[in-house]
């Protein structure tokens, strides 16, 4: 089976991280800046960064319907930013996001950047929370894949999968090998 491409949408955040990381889960990585970039990809992570500075890079790119559209179709990474981008409801304060996920995230529910911190998961995952959200509510057809104390941290809806944390910020890949497999699976 070929490698699938995935690209790492690349308008703010450590966009490089995830191609390293996507690079040893065994994906072929891209970067995607534009329509013609995100034509072109099975998959597509959207990094951490800065949620509200990223929805008005999508908008000055004319790539939030675009990015809409292919989710609608094609699996979708969010982790951090992108987790609130991917959200049906964001609140501290509520703001437009794609809506292609059954999850209320809040904004910086862990604190600000002084509170953030790595911890080990009870599944063994290393978590990165750098002014992370909380996953607030979970709805129907998402699953909880890890917790972090009584906080849902990795879930999956159908074709798409958000985390709170930055799994590409560590050396374990499984949460990337976990979407390569589900785009592989498209």
């Amino acid at each position: 089976m070929a490698k699938p491409t995935i690209g790492v949408l690349a308008l703010q955040g450590d966009f490089e991280a995830h191609e390293k990381a996507l690079a040893r889960a065994g994906a072929c990585a891209v970067q995607v800046r534009t329509r013609e970039d995100l034509e072109a990809v099975d998959g597509l992570i959207i990094p951490g960064g800065e949620s509200t500075t990223m929805l008005k890079l999508l908008r000055r790119e004319d790539l939030f319907e675009p990015l809409r559209s292919f989710g609608e179709t094609k699996p979708i990474f969010g982790t951090c930013a992108g987790a609130i981008l991917l959200a049906k409801e964001v609140t501290n304060p509520a703001q437009e996001s794609l809506g292609l996920m059954n999850i209320g995230v809040e904004r910086n529910g862990y604190g600000r950047q002084l509170d953030s911190r790595i911890v080990r998961l009870r599944d063994g995952y290393e978590a990165v929370f750098i002014r992370a959200p909380i996953i607030r509510s979970v709805g129907e057809g998402v699953t909880v894949l890890a917790r972090y104390g009584a906080d849902p941290v990795l879930v999956e809806q159908g074709r798409h999968l958000v985390a709170t944390f930055h799994p590409e910020l560590t050396e374990d890949a499984r949460v990337h090998k976990l979407f390569v497999e589900k785009v592989a699976a498209q």
